[in-house]
């Protein structure tokens, strides 16, 4: 029989590619999500049974434990960027990565995979990176051999990032940014599906890795490459961090008042205060390379899912064609 991983969060941005490329692997692929209705999609990735949506809840230990069950390796995909309910930083990025780990160790699975990410500090500002920190350190407690990826912010197809301020440029001439000068290592979504692989498959030695991809450069220099992707001409707007913690501090009391109901999908107090420290891979720290895998530039990889936001669409490179032979 085939073995069996099980991916909390695998319906996810991250989740989805792993789920896939475990597939082709020949894996047995159980992708744990709260609601299995909407991650139907992912039964494609495989033969028929071999991909498998459950619901799964990692607040709860049987429910962790259940999906578990059987598993020969795991990966916890599982983050949030702002908290909902009873999802806070705490109980998911912290509690909910040390129950895996934790169970994880008593069902005597063999490798688990911790999806972390660049910036991870117990000591930061930011209690999304405080989190992640004392996850990380939780996962490493009860499973010494545990893989844990950092990478810095995700770009690809689905991804939440260029897909977002290239919407937004179609609304007017001004792109308002915060931490403009902040830097990232953009990483392709699909180079953190390879490294999560090489964990699973145990051909990754235990411990952490920051994954950036070739490319570093500032908030603001990334949207002008988006915008030359886009063929939009805009005026990329630094906003100054006081000015967005107000701005993030009044949406989030918007949240708070309403109990959710309207949810902060513009910018939270913690996001700025993750906006102002570098996004990028730490001299000396062990990535891509270790594992074998050339990242992907993003030049090779934006065009070919932001082409939508172009004025004229898909239609972009034909109108452009049409005035080079005018023109002659």
């Amino acid at each position: 029989m085939s073995k069996l991983v099980t991916i909390y969060g695998g319906s996810g941005f991250v989740g989805r590619y792993i789920a896939r490329r475990m597939a082709k692997e020949g894996w047995r692929v159980r992708v744990a999500v709260r609601h299995p209705n909407d991650a139907l999609f992912v039964k494609p990735y495989g033969v028929v049974g071999q991909v498998e949506p459950v619901a799964c809840n990692i607040r709860d230990d049987a429910s962790v434990r259940a999906v578990m069950r059987g598993a020969d390796a795991v990966v916890n995909c599982v983050g949030i960027l702002n908290r909902a309910g009873r999802n806070t930083f705490d109980s998911v990025q912290a509690e909910g990565a040390a129950r895996i780990a934790r169970i994880a160790a008593e069902e005597g699975v063999g490798h688990l995979v911790q999806l972390s990410s660049i910036g991870a500090d117990a000591a930061s500002e930011s209690e999304y990176q405080q989190t992640k920190a004392k996850g990380e350190a939780a996962v490493l407690q009860a499973f010494p051999t545990a893989v844990i990826l950092r990478p810095s912010i995700i770009f690809g197809n689905e991804d939440g990032f260029f897909n977002r301020f290239a919407a937004m440029s179609r609304m007017g001439p001004i792109l308002p940014v915060v931490g403009a000068d902040t830097r990232f290592q953009p990483v392709y979504v699909d180079d953190v599906a390879q490294a999560a692989v090489a964990g699973v498959l145990g051909h990754a030695a235990p411990g952490i890795y920051e994954l950036g991809g070739p490319d570093v450069a500032t908030f603001r220099d990334l949207m002008q490459q988006m915008l030359a992707v886009i063929q939009r001409r805009r005026l990329v707007l630094n906003v100054p961090f006081f000015v967005a913690s107000l701005m993030g501090a009044a949406f989030d009391l918007l949240q708070a008042l309403t109990a959710g109901i309207v949810k902060n999908g513009m910018i939270t107090r913690d996001q700025v205060r993750n906006l102002k420290r570098d996004n990028v891979v730490s001299p000396g720290a062990r990535g891509f390379a270790e594992l074998g895998i050339a990242p992907t530039a993003m030049g090779a990889v934006l065009p070919e899912y932001l082409w939508r936001y172009r004025p004229s669409g898909q239609y972009a490179a034909i109108k452009n064609s049409a005035k080079n032979l005018r023109k002659a």
